[in-house]
């Protein structure tokens, strides 16, 4: 079972990834800015440790965590429902206009920022901050990319 310092740990580094990640988008002015990708990244490093630490908390003696992480993977379903939950988010986010689409890369981040903060809860610091900072910079530089495309 995670410690209380484990957890702390691992929710402070989501948060700080997941605003990261909000910092572009806030920058070019989408309400979904640094503070919803924070709290995004952060909700899902929660659910993630509750997730990973369900087997221990309803095991009623530790030799019956290996047993119980065996036989029922339920618990990994509340990961699975991250998904799905921040998928109804980004659905709210996203904008059909007469002529175009609004708010779909903001929706994007929001859902791989969801996914930061799951690796983060899963203690996979390092694949977490890799990928942060590889979407923090493809947005930046697409973004610019994109607006020299555009007439």
């Amino acid at each position: 079972m995670l410690t209380l310092s484990q957890m702390l740990v691992r929710f402070g580094v989501a948060l700080v990834l997941g605003g990261l990640v909000g910092l572009e988008r806030e920058k070019v002015g989408k309400d979904a800015g640094a503070r919803t990708a924070m709290l995004v990244s952060g909700g899902a490093c929660i659910f993630s440790i509750i997730a990973i630490s369900l087997p221990y908390i309803v095991a009623t003696a530790p030799e019956n965590v290996p047993a119980i992480i065996a036989g029922n993977s339920g618990f990994l379903a509340i990961i699975g429902n991250i998904v799905v939950g921040i998928g109804f988010l980004g659905a709210g986010i996203i904008i059909k206009g007469e002529e175009r689409v609004h708010n779909l890369t903001t929706a994007a981040a929001i859902w791989v920022t969801a996914g930061i903060g799951s690796l983060s809860g899963l203690g996979m610091i390092e694949f977490a901050t890799a990928v942060a900072i590889i979407i923090t910079t493809l947005l930046y530089a697409l973004r610019k990319f994109s607006a020299k495309a555009e007439p």
